[in-house]
């Protein structure tokens, strides 16, 4: 197994201390998958991996109905966590990213198995009446999106073309999110109201999340999320929630870990990196 210093943290620091942690806040982990495939990413470091071999994604899943896990939608965690309502089961919300093909093949079984729902983000230029590849991957086809849509799937916006949207001008931005979703319930003939932002989520950038976020509620999302690492809680902002990436490098301790809450400490180093870059742009800009 590779050695990760995450990994070592969560399971020998963060956790043991987290144990006598009295009180817990209530709070639902949303899970963030990509592609569920073989591809070889040895070459990348395990913590930015985006693929999950099929047998280690069905061990993950077999592992959470052995745990008493449910899922449920993003809605419905969101009007959980609003309430302060603790389920009497142990939800947890199944998310993928980029629409790829291999989750028509791989995921949806070993979900359908377990009775697990989840919700599926498409950036719509990619998803065709014929595949098309998006990063070099088939992607969905309408036909298999509707047939998944009337099977515990629900689908989201991944915005169009999967652009870094900091970069874009506002109408630019509102185009994406709303051609995205008026595509989406144009082609399966019911509501999207669920977004996932594309790339890293500038979590430092207070301006441009409460612009993105007045963009969505006037679109008609009700919920969101992005790759800040945690769990959601009842303070998440229900536009971009909180998720715990996973991949093939999450062996049972670290996903257990991961959903008992002692791997939220991330987000703290997370934000300061992301810090550290915008500091790096601003004085190269200035020399």
């Amino acid at each position: 197994m590779e050695l990760r210093l995450d990994r070592l943290a969560t399971l020998y620091l963060v956790l043991p201390f987290s144990r006598h942690a009295s009180d817990p806040e209530l709070s639902i982990p949303i899970l963030m998958y990509h592609s569920i495939s073989d591809q070889d990413e040895s070459r990348t470091r395990a913590y930015f991996r985006t693929c999950t071999r099929p047998r280690v994604f069905a061990d993950q899943m077999a592992y959470l109905h052995s745990q008493g896990h449910s899922t449920c939608s993003l809605e419905e965690a969101l009007a959980n966590l609003s309430a302060g309502t603790r389920a009497e089961t142990k939800p947890v919300v199944i998310t993928f990213d980029d629409g790829y093909s291999d989750f028509y093949r791989e995921a949806f079984p070993v979900l359908n198995r377990y009775g697990f729902s989840a919700t599926v983000f498409l950036p719509t230029a990619y998803i065709g009446d014929r595949p098309l590849q998006f990063k070099g991957k088939d992607c969905l086809t309408w036909a298999e999106v509707r047939e998944l849509n009337d099977h515990r799937i629900s689908f989201g916006s991944h915005t169009v073309t999967h652009p870094q949207l900091r970069e874009l001008s506002p109408p630019v931005i509102k185009e994406e999110i709303v051609s995205s979703k008026k595509m989406i319930e144009e082609r399966l003939g019911c509501a999207v109201d669920s977004f996932a932002y594309p790339f890293a989520f500038p979590q430092n950038d207070p301006e441009f999340k409460t612009m993105l976020r007045d963009l969505l509620r006037s679109a008609g999302y009700k919920t969101g999320v992005c790759t800040t690492v945690g769990r959601a809680t009842g303070d998440s902002d229900p536009f971009f929630m909180e998720r715990l990436p996973v991949n093939s490098s999450d062996d049972a301790a670290l996903l257990q870990a991961k959903l008992a809450g002692a791997y939220d400490w991330i987000s703290t180093p997370q934000r300061l990196v992301k810090m550290a870059k915008v500091q790096v742009t601003k004085l190269r800009k200035h020399t």
